[in-house]
């Protein structure tokens, strides 16, 4: 027997310093993090849902209650094994939207403040029963080991120690975001000590009272009552109210809620505490009957809730007391720590915050300061409520029937938990009403008649006696009638009353089915002006720290201008000020202070990204349609950005919609920087062009020339209006537009000028010949002239004789101009369009053609009139006329006659060459203007002189056909637009 009060609390004071060392190593760094991030760290941290009815209680409540002791952890295992179903979903809100409560939970899916504050009122009173209970079962262990009624000091003592411990390591950080791993790492090692300590009772009660398994067997043979008294009460007692009790506090309770979410640091791990935590508890378990039984082999008087520790007294075991004593005070110690932390969030968050903010009085200078103060205080007050209900209340009862008085009232949070999930008509209205209506069961059924037996002045009053249920077992009955009675109310406050707009989104929230962001926008124009109106109410500091916080979470820069992005930086912001003071504060600050337009619809941009992103990140494994649906979006998506042509689409508000990865490549603008933006926010040339065009009346633009980054490009747009997909087109929700195609010819317009120089080449080549011949004439000329010019005497003819020198000059420079505009023409980056003289450039043609043996066999006729015009470019018009005579003289004979002739035509001109050749079959016309098309034999034709000709009128927007004469022979028509009248005329 331990004798000394003094001895004990010593010892538990340098457990919980050793408890400090742990998460104080675990901050600094000291531990690996291989092992602080381990799973299994995670799963025994869990372990705080075994408290001291569960270390201590259990082996009573087997006694009073046999096997039904094993459903308090059964429940939980069949929690666990739905966790993707019931945890899964929670733990990805609570990360998402950093959230660090159940109250917080409730407040952001039922949006209202009376929400946040009747879950954290009754959260508060329910669990300081509990919270008082592990005041009592440290202070009785104190007794058990010393035979002494231990002081009060001794309980107020131990509630400062456990105080100081949370505020240290549970109260560090303000935010959710920075989790407390060296809480999290001593809690697992509070558990570690808990199985252990209970592990070696169990060991010692099977070897030092029965001797061994078969000691233990003899005495089971002799006392078949034990065994009888184990199994008889599960057959008649609340085996199904137990479990149902156990399944809900194993999520709903705040120390799990807060270890289970708000503290995980890999949502992996969820996976491993499925069955980690049921086996942990399974081996916490299994030492009880064999404590149970060494008791009563024992004779112990001790109550049967402390046979944990009377046993190894009894047995002059004092290490193994004194380490069983360790293991209650960490069972006690960890539930106080992380309930009251939790409650403190609560409170801070529902009951303190509203008030300043309401007031407007929250701190400028130092929010941040202000909240963990505030946070830490709190910790202290619940801490010392609990001391305050210990102290009035004399407990009577058993541990565990205690502690299943706050396990009724978490309870009552299990239908609104389930419809958070499952049933997206929930309204706020039915929350309230269904959790009002179990409060009140509660208190009556329970709380009264407890007040009354603790001999504090009340009203003895019954709710199952009324109901003439006496009978029946308290804890069924009050939780029967307490969850029917809730379930209820909360259904038809459902049916009777509409969700709200924001309460639809929190349920598609909750459900992952908010395929769009919120849709509110802001007035800011930049982030300048966001941290400016947010520091109204949370001050320059918190609101600059916040800024730069969301900032680093969307990976943006401080300069960002762009609606959609100021529109993602508004949702983190509030999402962190969350984490900060609860879902509904920080959805007022944000929605006050940044000056938002509640009925603004979002740009269709951003809800499409939204919709992307959602279901590229998606975790949920869609089945069925919506499998299939996906599937095609995800195939069309593909088709659309591999698309050889460049899409860009334009919603009504002018935003970009879809910017794929040709439109990406042509315009050397990505896509991450195009969609959602305005397309004044496209660098040059990109906005006045795809301006203009959408602006103009015209669907199709053909050979565009822009230079972009220094180069040319030629580029064929396309438009098409998008009309709303719904007949109703208000409930479109801003579906249409324009898509605009771009159709890159850069590549084939380079070729098409090879092509085109190539043929000019050559033709020069054919021309040679002649080239040498007509200089040939003027060149013997000249050397005539200049040798009889010597003799020449008579001043007048020697100035006839140069004149005629110079003429043969003129003559030769005019042919080797002609043969050099000829070769040249064409060239990149091409002359302006100006106004040619069509009888001008058909008369160069004829000059040059001439210089062939051919154009000299064959008399060529220029009939075009002189006051013919067209406006395009005078050099490549030149090649359309020399190639379309060259190949009328090639189909035509000695002696034949080609002409060519213009007339002019309502909006354009038209220009014909006829020749008297044999023709061309009509089954060839559609294929003579083809790239390497020719009807001459191998080695006589490339066939690219009329698809150069093809090509040049095309790109003057105007028709080039071939038909064939009905006297014989080919016409060749050439069509082009007219010019304006005024240059015409000039």
């Amino acid at each position: 027997m331990i004798s000394e009060i003094g001895v004990l609390y010593a010892v538990g004071v340098a457990y919980l310093a050793l408890l400090f060392f742990i998460a104080h190593a675990t901050e600094r760094g000291w531990l690996p993090s291989a092992l602080v991030r381990h799973p299994m760290v995670y799963v025994l941290s869990l372990g705080v849902y075994a408290t001291t009815w569960t270390y201590y209680g259990s082996v009573g409540f087997a006694q009073s209650e046999g096997y039904n002791y094993l459903t308090i952890y059964l429940g939980v295992t069949l929690a666990f094994m739905l966790a993707p179903l019931l945890l899964a979903p929670i733990l990805r809100l609570v990360r998402d939207y950093q959230l660090t409560s159940l109250a917080d939970l409730f407040a952001f899916r039922y949006r209202s403040q009376w929400t946040g504050l009747l879950v954290t009122l009754f959260m508060l009173a329910g669990i300081l029963p509990y919270i008082a209970l592990q005041i009592k079962a440290v202070t009785d262990s104190v007794s058990v080991l010393t035979q002494e009624a231990p002081p009060h000091l001794l309980a107020l003592g131990f509630c400062a120690t456990l105080g100081l411990f949370a505020i240290l390591f549970g109260a560090r950080h303000i935010t959710p975001r920075e989790k407390h791993e060296g809480l999290v790492v001593a809690i697992a090692f509070e558990s570690a000590v808990k199985l252990v300590a209970l592990l070696m009772v169990g060991a010692f009660a099977l070897f030092g009272i029965f001797g061994g398994w078969s000691g233990l067997n003899t005495w089971l043979m002799e006392h078949p009552e034990a065994l009888e008294a184990l199994y008889e009460p599960v057959s008649e007692g609340p085996w199904f109210t137990l479990m149902l009790l156990a399944f809900a506090a194993a999520f709903l309770l705040p120390r799990q809620f807060h270890m289970l979410f708000v503290e995980n640091m890999d949502p992996r791990a969820l996976r491993v505490a499925t069955w980690g935590l049921p086996l942990f508890l399974l081996l916490l378990n299994l030492p009880i009957p064999l404590i149970l039984w060494a008791g009563q082999a024992a004779a112990l008087e001790t109550p049967a809730d402390y046979f944990a520790l009377a046993l190894p007294v009894d047995g002059g075991a004092s290490w193994l007391a004194l380490f069983t004593f360790i293991g209650g005070v960490s069972a006690a110690s960890a539930m106080m720590i992380i309930t009251t932390l939790a409650l403190a969030a609560m409170c801070l968050n529902h009951l303190i915050l509203p008030a300043h903010v309401n007031q407007q009085s929250l701190p400028q200078s130092n929010l941040y300061g202000w909240l963990l103060w505030g946070r830490r205080l709190l910790i202290l007050l619940i801490i010392a409520m609990g001391y305050g209900f210990y102290w009035l209340l004399e407990f009577n009862q058993g541990l565990v029937q205690v502690g299943l008085i706050s396990f009724v009232a978490v309870a009552q949070f299990l239908p609104g938990y389930l419809a958070l999930l499952f049933w997206p008509r929930a309204t706020r209205i039915g929350f309230i009403a269904g959790l009002l209506g179990g409060i009140a069961v509660w208190i009556l059924a329970l709380i009264i008649p407890v007040i009354h037996e603790s001999g504090l002045p009340m009203i003895d009053f019954n709710l199952a006696v009324v109901m003439g249920a006496e009978d029946e077992n308290r804890w069924a009955f009050a939780t029967f009638w307490s969850l029917a009675l809730n379930s209820l109310l909360f259904v038809i406050g459902s049916l009777l009353t509409r969700p709200t707009r924001e309460e639809t989104e929190a349920a598609q929230a909750c459900r992952r089915e908010q395929l769009s962001p919120a849709g509110v926008t802001s007035d800011a124009r930049n982030v300048a002006q966001l941290e400016s109106h947010l520091a109204q109410v949370i001050g320059p500091q918190t609101a600059g720290l916040e800024i730069q916080r969301a900032l680093q979470d969307l990976g943006m820069q401080p300069s960002e201008k762009r609606p959609g992005e100021l529109r993602r930086l508004r949702t983190r912001l509030e999402r962190n000020l969350s984490g900060l003071m609860g879902p509904l504060l920080a959805r007022m600050i944000v929605d006050n202070q940044l000056n938002v337009a509640p009925q603004a619809q979002v740009a269709l941009a951003d809800s499409l990204r939204f919709v992307e992103e959602q279901l590229e990140h998606s975790t949920v494994r869609l089945r069925g349609l919506a499998a299939e649906l996906d599937t095609l979006r995800r195939y069309h998506r593909q088709v659309l950005h591999e698309l050889p042509l460049g899409v860009c689409s334009i919603d009504p508000g002018g935003d970009i919609l879809i910017w794929n990865n040709t439109m990406a490549m042509i315009s050397g603008i990505d896509a991450g920087h195009a969609v959602g933006q305005p397309l004044s926010a496209l660098k040059d040339p990109w906005e006045g062009v795809l301006r203009t065009f959408i602006s103009g009346d015209d669907k199709h633009l053909y050979k565009l020339q822009i230079s972009v980054e220094g180069r040319y490009r030629w580029l064929n747009l396309h438009k098409a209006a998008i009309e709303s997909p719904a007949v109703d087109r208000s409930a479109a929700h801003g579906l249409g537009g324009m898509v605009v195609l771009v159709e890159d010819l850069t590549e084939l317009h380079n070729l098409e000028s090879e092509v085109a120089h190539n043929d000019r080449l050559a033709s020069i080549g054919r021309l040679a010949a002649g080239v040498a011949h007509e200089i040939g004439n003027p060149l013997t000329g000249i050397t005539s002239l200049a040798q009889n010019l010597r003799y020449e005497q008579d001043p007048a003819e020697v100035d006839l004789t140069v004149k005629q020198i110079l003429e043969q000059t003129r003559r030769i420079n005019d042919i080797v101009q002609s043969l050099i505009t000829f070769s040249h023409a064409g060239e990149a980056p091409r002359p302006l369009p100006v106004t040619v003289n069509l009888r001008d450039c058909v008369e160069e043609a004829l000059q040059l053609i001439k210089l062939s043996d051919v154009g000299r066999e064959v008399t060529c006729v220029n009939e075009v009139p002189n006051d013919l015009k067209a406006r395009g470019n005078h050099q490549r018009l030149l090649q359309v006329f020399v190639n379309l005579v060259n190949n009328a003289l090639q189909a035509s004979i000695p002696g034949d006659r080609v002409a060519i002739r213009g007339t002019r035509l309502p909006g354009g001109v038209e220009i014909h060459v006829d020749d008297e050749g044999a023709g061309i079959p009509s089954g060839l016309l559609d294929q003579i203007f083809e790239p390497f098309f020719t009807t001459k034999p191998p080695g006589e034709g490339t066939g690219l002189g009329l698809s150069v000709v093809y090509s040049i009128i095309q790109d003057h927007g105007g028709l080039v056909y071939a038909d064939s004469r009905a006297q014989g022979g080919t016409r060749f028509s050439i069509r082009l637009p007219a010019i304006e009248e005024e240059e015409t005329m000039a």
